[in-house]
């Protein structure tokens, strides 16, 4: 059975899975976007459902004042005795390490618990033989006199329910020496301990590290084959492969689940979609996992996606995001619209803006806008900073392009009325040319008539130096602006590694 990869395209970073009862379910990072923490469900690690989010409320992850690229990081999903547990550093935030737990992934997830004791990001969670809970985690400090700080793997034991650290964190094994050890994860197999980590920093440095030991504390030996996989110095189309959480599959071998990236051009510079989330076969050699290089099988079947806003029930869909806040407290469902009052513009840190992940190298997305009353209408967001839009004004329609600081503008003139704003963005052309060797084409359009053409280079992961993904959405700087009509086609057929790759 072949499974696809990306296997959840777009905005997906820092992969986290875990296997109960034959069901599979999947939670990445989210940052200061919110609902936070989204959940996945599969029954085969092929085809995935977004089920929920855990932080559905704004106090479970705190991110109403964290500076963007802050916020919600890594967050690491495990079972227990009948309970699901997510725990995750939210960066940047008083919140800390933070610990949810659910009977029911989908939620309703409980309002977390703060582990004092554990300053540092990407948590994991295991328990050793005798039930002791072990938070393994990437020693950096994001917060106070020690920011930047960076200590290597450490441990702690804790205390889940007092939400405390019972000991001064330990050093574990830190990998071969490449920048940033991070992501560590714990696991008992065949009677040894296991510690998979990612190290060389999540660009194009990017890679999977392991070692073993008799005891969740170690001590630990390193794979003499480490890194066990990286796509660095190579021209693999998926790179930045990293960040991995290992997994049983359905037909009895193992996998790897791990952020990757999807460079694009003759250069592979840009990635307009940011770490998305892959799957790649595991074997196993003399007690070593073999990871196999991450290919690249993109689904062939165009994805289409409509929103008619017929009732309040359509903002509930667990895929609509916004900054900072929850979608419900900018926008809101009447009458067949969406409506959204404005008071500052996209350039701020909290923009009165709904979006969706991109999820497409190829896609179309537009929406009916009324700005009789107010002005907005339809933006591609990485942050406050890197974002192009379509804003109408009553009959008068603005293309803007904003780079880090910079901005242009183009106009025209509509009939009155409902306009139609589409926004147009496909893969560079192939060839060594000049417009091959940039990035993705982003086509902005109002009633039909072409306002601008740019290179998405300008908003990719690389020059926004974003961990997020671009997303698309409905957003007002002024007034009162009602949408209606959502529409979102993508596809990326034919775009392909050689050969598939087989569910273990």
């Amino acid at each position: 059975m072949t499974f696809p990869n990306p296997l959840l395209p777009g905005f997906n970073p820092d992969p986290s899975v875990v296997a109960v009862d034959g069901v599979y379910y999947l939670v990445t990072s989210t940052f200061e976007y919110l609902p936070g923490i989204p959940v996945y469900r599969s029954t085969d690690l092929a085809d995935w459902t977004h089920v929920g989010n855990v932080a559905s409320r704004p106090g479970q992850a705190g991110v109403a004042e964290v500076p963007t690229g802050g916020g919600v990081w890594a967050p690491t999903i495990r079972y227990r005795d009948g309970m699901f547990y997510v725990i995750v550093t939210v960066a940047m935030s008083p919140r800390g390490c933070v610990v949810f737990t659910a009977t029911d992934p989908a939620g309703p997830w409980s309002d977390g618990t703060t582990l004092d004791g554990i300053n540092g990001i990407d948590p994991d969670l295991a328990w050793g033989d005798d039930g002791t809970a072990y938070v393994t985690f990437s020693g950096l400090a994001t917060g106070g006199e020690q920011a930047g700080r960076h200590l290597g793997i450490q441990q702690a034991r804790v205390d889940l329910t007092a939400g405390k650290a019972l000991e001064e964190p330990r050093s574990l094994w830190s990998g071969t020496g490449l920048k940033f050890p991070e992501a560590p994860h714990l696991y008992r197999r065949d009677g040894r301990w296991y510690l998979l980590i990612a190290e060389g920093g999540t660009e194009r440095g990017h890679s999977v590290s392991v070692a073993r030991g008799p005891a969740p504390q170690g001590p630990f030996e390193g794979c003499p084959a480490n890194p066990v996989l990286s796509a660095r110095s190579t021209s693999r189309p998926v790179q930045n492969t990293g960040h991995a959480d290992l997994v049983a599959g359905p037909g009895g071998g193992d996998a790897l689940v791990l952020l990757g990236m999807r460079p694009l051009g003759a250069t592979q510079a840009f990635s307009p979609l940011g770490r998305e989330t892959f799957i790649t076969p595991v074997t196993w050699t003399d007690g070593w996992p073999q990871p196999e290089p991450v290919r690249l099988a993109a689904r062939d079947d165009a994805v289409e996606e409509a929103f008619d806003f017929a009732g309040p029930a359509a903002l509930g869909d667990p895929g609509w995001i916004a900054v900072r806040t929850i979608p419900a407290a900018v926008a809101s469902v009447a009458g067949g619209r969406l409506s959204i009052t404005g008071h500052a513009g996209l350039d701020d840190p909290r923009p009165q803006f709904v979006g969706r992940r991109q999820r497409h190298l190829s896609a179309v997305v537009s929406v009916t806008v009324d700005a009789a009353d107010g002005a907005g209408g339809l933006a591609a967001r990485y942050d406050e900073d890197h974002w192009v839009a379509l804003e109408a004004r009553g009959p008068v329609v603005t293309a803007r392009a904003r780079l880090a600081g910079l901005e242009q503008a183009w106009q025209a003139t509509v009939a009155p009325g409902e306009v139609e704003l589409r926004m147009e963005l496909s893969p560079p052309p192939d060839g060594f040319t000049p417009a091959a060797l940039g990035g993705d084409r982003i086509r902005l359009l109002a009633g039909g008539t072409l306002l601008a053409e740019l290179d998405g280079r300008y908003w990719s992961a690389e020059t926004c130096a974003s961990f997020t993904g671009r997303v698309i959405g409905l957003y007002a700087s002024q007034g009162t602006v009602r949408f209606g009509g959502w529409r979102y086609r993508g596809s990326d057929a034919g775009t392909r590694d050689r050969g598939d790759t087989f569910i273990p």
